[in-house]
């Protein structure tokens, strides 16, 4: 499992808001309101948060929830809207333009790691477009998501009861019938995505996979 270090996790975060800009360089007209794998968020309102979360400061962040009375939701429907261009286009300029950032709300570092990662597949899964994560940073958010109860938006209490194995680098947590899979897939799966059933196996993916689909993101 890699580091959390600034000096690791910002330029993996870099590189991967570069490489969902050059995904997303080529798309045109009705893809980008292809719902996300994010219930009630389309494509083009995913990337909108993507920049909103980019330039949170910490101290913007405590006004912000002020402002909402603590409502984590509004307050990312209130980013959504703020930076959504009605053209795609430039909400995506937008997203060039602070992909260099390293500022973001006050949480752990992996954080930011589980949102390039989860929301990158948020959008390119819709619109089949396929990526290579690193997967040992990818681990790294996944060992977050499972310290990270879901009411903070972890999923803590989806793994609960069961190991979950990575088959593409070396990571293994918990006790109970074992789930195998690629690291992005387990991610994705205890962050409260939909993934394929073929993605996991092992003895306990198809209760596994139940739990995990009976959650929202």
């Amino acid at each position: 499992m890699a580091s959390r270090s600034r000096s690791v996790v910002w330029p993996v975060v870099h590189e991967e808001r570069r490489a969902l800009i050059r995904d997303l360089e080529p798309l045109h007209g009705p893809p980008w309101n292809a719902e996300s794998l994010c219930p009630g968020w389309s494509v083009h309102d995913v990337l909108a948060h993507l920049i909103d979360s980019a330039k949170t400061t910490r101290l913007g962040f405590v006004r912000r929830m002020m402002a909402v009375r603590f409502d984590f939701d509004q307050d990312n429907a209130v980013g959504v809207e703020r930076e959504r261009s009605s053209d795609p286009r430039h909400t995506l300029k937008s997203f060039h333009a602070v992909a260099g950032r390293t500022s973001g709300p006050p949480a752990s570092l992996a954080t930011r790691l589980v949102e390039a990662f989860v929301h990158g597949e948020d959008i390119r899964r819709p619109l089949s477009i396929s990526h290579s994560y690193p997967p040992e940073h990818v681990a790294t958010a996944l060992d977050y998501q499972l310290k990270t109860t879901t009411r903070m938006g972890g999923g803590k209490e989806i793994a609960a009861g069961w190991r979950l194995v990575a088959t593409d680098t070396r990571y293994a947590r918990g006790e109970g019938p074992e789930v195998q899979g690629p690291a992005i897939s387990l991610l994705l799966a205890v962050s409260g995505r939909a993934i394929a059933g073929n993605e996991l196996t092992g003895p306990g993916a198809d209760v596994f996979l139940q739990r995990a689909r009976g959650t929202v993101c």
